[in-house]
């Protein structure tokens, strides 16, 4: 890795460990049974993971706004210390000191 280089964090997956593939049968041949006889749907609230995509997608817009009005300060630091000793080394060369 390169001395500016930031490592990103591994993603996050959770697979899910219990899923109830018959349920998930059942809610797709009534689903197809109501297009196909031209029923409306019932109101539908959307599924959990559609709520937790659209949380990540606006956490993601916020800290995209944070980042940048809050530049890591980082490099600055690093470019301020090594000119501090690129002057410590001049003043120490020319016997100024």
């Amino acid at each position: 890795m390169g001395m500016f280089v930031t490592r990103k964090p591994r993603r996050f997956q959770h697979p899910y460990i219990y899923v109830d593939e018959r349920k998930e049968r059942l809610q797709a041949l009534e689903e197809n049974a109501r297009r196909e006889l031209g029923m409306a749907a019932p109101e539908s609230t959307p599924s959990p993971e559609q709520v937790r995509y659209k949380l990540l997608e606006q956490t993601r817009e916020w800290h995209r706004g944070r980042q940048r009005v809050h530049q890591p300060a980082g490099n600055r630091v690093l470019l301020l210390a090594i000119l501090a000793l690129i002057g410590l080394l001049y003043v120490c060369l020319n016997g100024l000191v």
